[in-house]
């Protein structure tokens, strides 16, 4: 065995020199941290502002395709009205024409069962009334 001594202490440096190592690297790391955080700052306002002005168009938007559905459903609306107008004008007008065959069937019968209709009682009462102020007349005369 030979009596060679090996020297533990490693030739190279393992020891890496960072930018904490020396009094202006670490003025450096906190410049670098600084100057970060303002241009988070800053780019942080600036996308701020574009996502407002992003909300504010999508908003505008939005309310555009409301007001153009609130108008479309509004002439659906407006059609589906006169259409039930024109139908509710037709049953009315077949609801007459049903009451008045009602009424001229119904005449009809009662007169075929010789009870007057309320035209033939006006007409006698009318000249029941012209009897009556005719015999008054005769009864002051005499």
């Amino acid at each position: 065995m030979s009596n060679a001594t090996v020297s533990k202490k490693p030739l190279v440096s393992t020891r890496r020199s960072t930018a904490t190592d020396e009094p202006s690297g670490v003025r450096k790391l906190w410049l670098a941290g600084l100057g970060a955080y303002a241009k988070a700052g800053q780019e942080g306002l600036d996308y701020f502002h574009s996502l407002v002005r992003l909300g504010e168009q999508a908003e505008r938007r939005g309310r555009e395709q409301v007001n153009e559905q609130v108008e479309a459903a509004n002439g659906q609306i407006d059609e589906a009205r006169s259409r039930v107008s024109v139908v509710k004008n037709q049953v009315a007008a077949r609801i007459e024409k049903i009451e008045q065959a009602f009424d001229s069937r119904v005449a009809g019968a009662l007169n075929r069962l010789g009870i007057p209709a309320r035209q033939d009682i006006q007409a006698l009462s009318a000249k029941l009334d012209e009897l009556s102020a005719l015999l008054e007349r005769v009864a002051r005369t005499q």
